[in-house]
């Protein structure tokens, strides 16, 4: 027997022995539970062979028969309880087996190569991770994600979850490469202990979950709260064994996978990192202000590729990476690549930042070649108007334009010189405008119709990917947090420089892959504004951003087209 062989099996007979362990707990809180029946059997049993006789034992016996019957109903009624709360399910895009036919036989093949069940389907996710989730929990059978294939079965192999932007990134070698690991933990699923070892935990922490939602009442929550108790205190007991057992499953199948493409799965793994680089710059600083000017771009896994691509020719620790691109797209194995991307682009949205479960007249989809005009032209002149109006509520005077100016003495006239010249008065770059920012981003923010009941997702075929998430809050996580009024301010008057840009300058708006909206200049990307706004913003300092707008040949006297 080779190392690999050792390893692998002793790290399933440690998993299984952590996995007894569970079991053992459980077995002993239903021991506890019919302790008292037991003990009543035991005297009235006594008492018909004439023993222990008289009114005191009669009096213990019935005693006891009655704490017995309430502990047999509290205990059916916490069984009940953990059996019905729905464990958590994560927000997904199922894809059909019609749908993808090469990535199931990839899937497949791979699992076949491993010697363990295949996964009973394939799931994305907008996020650079994959993993195996069970899906055979009674309430979770019962619910509406729940469908009529394999998934529903008693004993049925987990649901794979794969990342979605590593099929846009990856080659099909480099996916096949980073899922063996993951579908060799199939082999331990399949194992009758650890399935009912993950069941009971996941049914205990399903169970105390269940009893924190709010809005129970007194009558409903009471009784849940008591079984909340009861769930968190075998949760306590079990948590050490479950998080061993989980970590000697995870070595299990890491040894068992080292059989399957082990040299490419350590480059493989250089992409996983590079892939999460570039993903989370993405949903950062291009998607984030699309979403928050209520509009959603529609191919965050195609522009994934966009970024990672610039971040390789940037990055020289990275060369050589685009010679990858020669290759075979992991997403050739998706039947309809674009709405998939469509799918999870949805889904990412509401995630991370909350947005409606189907587009509407607020919540509408964007192109990438549609973003510079629809979505960073638009962000600028909402926010230069926000900066006006906020200007206008302080009072601010006009600007000391030239004479030949008509508009000088109107004060509503939006200019950059009237924003620059405010901050440069005395106590102009103190917190008054910056706290007028915040509240109007605050109260803007607080009138945004919150997210709706979960809805298809536009463009989506096959099963509601977004059935999942029920009544939860959204966004489930938040990529940025809540900014300072500085900041907003500091954004606010980046916005109003670019406006006049665009209008006095012949500068137009763009996208940058990885920084985001972006001015062009002469068809070149203008990144040195962030520090002359700084020191207008925060030391009342002019100077570096007057070289600046001359420099461009930004006119701030003229008026600033807004929205």
């Amino acid at each position: 027997m080779s190392g690999i062989d050792v390893g692998e099996e002793l790290g399933a007979r440690a998993a299984q022995a952590r996995a007894l362990a569970l079991l053992r707990i459980r077995g002993r809180a239903l021991a506890v539970a019919i302790l008292p029946t037991a003990a009543a059997v035991v005297l009235f049993a006594a008492a018909a062979q004439g023993h222990l006789g008289g009114p005191v034992w009669d009096g213990v016996r019935w005693t006891l028969f009655g704490v017995a019957v309430v502990v047999l109903l509290v205990t059916a009624a916490v069984a009940t309880s953990v059996a019905r709360a729905r464990p958590a399910v994560s927000p997904t895009v199922p894809v059909p087996e019609d749908g993808a036919p090469d990535l199931y036989r990839l899937v497949r093949d791979l699992a076949a190569r491993l010697d363990v069940p295949a996964p009973s389907a394939i799931e994305l996710t907008p996020d650079c991770d994959s993993w195996l989730e069970d899906r055979t929990h009674r309430a979770a059978r019962s619910g509406p994600q729940a469908d009529s294939g394999r998934r529903g079965a008693k004993g049925a192999a987990p649901v794979l979850v794969i990342g979605s932007p590593f099929l846009w990134w990856m080659r099909v070698a480099e996916l096949r490469a980073v899922l063996a690991p993951v579908v060799a933990g199939t082999g331990s699923s399949a194992h009758p202990d650890i399935a009912a070892a993950r069941r009971f935990v996941r049914g205990l922490d399903a169970a105390v979950a269940d009893a924190a939602l709010p809005g129970r009442g007194a009558v409903r929550g009471a009784p849940l709260a008591f079984v909340g108790w009861i769930a968190r205190l075998l949760l306590r007991a079990c948590r050490d064994h479950a998080a061993e057992m989980e970590r000697c499953v995870a070595a299990a199948a890491s040894m068992r996978a080292q059989t399957v493409d082990y040299g490419l799965r350590i480059a493989a793994q250089e992409q996983v990192g590079l892939a999460y680089a570039g993903w989370d710059r993405l949903l950062t600083r291009v998607a984030l202000p699309a979403w928050r000017m209520g509009r959603w771009p529609s191919r965050l896994d195609a522009g994934v590729v966009s970024a990672l691509t610039e971040l390789s020719r940037r990055d020289r620790l990275a060369d050589g990476f685009t010679t990858r691109l020669g290759e075979r797209p992991a997403c050739d194995l998706l039947e309809e690549p674009g709405t998939a991307d469509e799918a999870a682009s949805l889904l990412a949205a509401r995630l991370f930042h909350g947005g409606p479960a189907k587009s509407g007249p607020d919540w509408s989809p964007v192109d990438w070649q549609q973003y510079p005009e629809e979505v960073v032209d638009r962000k600028w002149r909402t926010e230069a108007a926000r900066l006006n109006r906020v200007l206008d509520s302080l009072g601010a005077p006009p600007a000391s334009a030239p004479a030949a100016s008509a508009s000088s003495s109107d004060p509503t006239v939006p200019t950059l010189s009237r924003v620059m010249e405010h901050l440069t008065a005395p106590g102009g770059a103190g917190g008054r405008l910056a706290a007028g920012i915040g509240a109007a981003v605050a109260g803007e923010e607080g009138l945004a119709p919150a997210p709706g009941p979960a809805q298809p997702a536009a463009g989506a075929g096959g099963p509601d990917p977004l059935d999942l998430w029920g009544p939860d809050p959204l966004p489930l996580f938040p990529l940025q947090p809540p900014r300072t009024g500085t900041e907003l301010l500091a954004d606010h008057v980046v916005a109003m420089v670019c406006c006049a840009a665009v209008d006095t300058a012949g500068a137009a708006p763009g996208l940058d892959w990885l920084d985001g909206p972006t001015l062009l200049v002469g068809g070149e990307r203008r990144a040195d504004l962030a520090s002359p706004v700084l020191s207008l913003v925060e030391d009342g300092d002019p100077g570096p951003l007057r070289t600046w707008l001359a420099e461009v040949g930004v006119r701030s006297d003229k008026p600033v087209r807004l929205v």
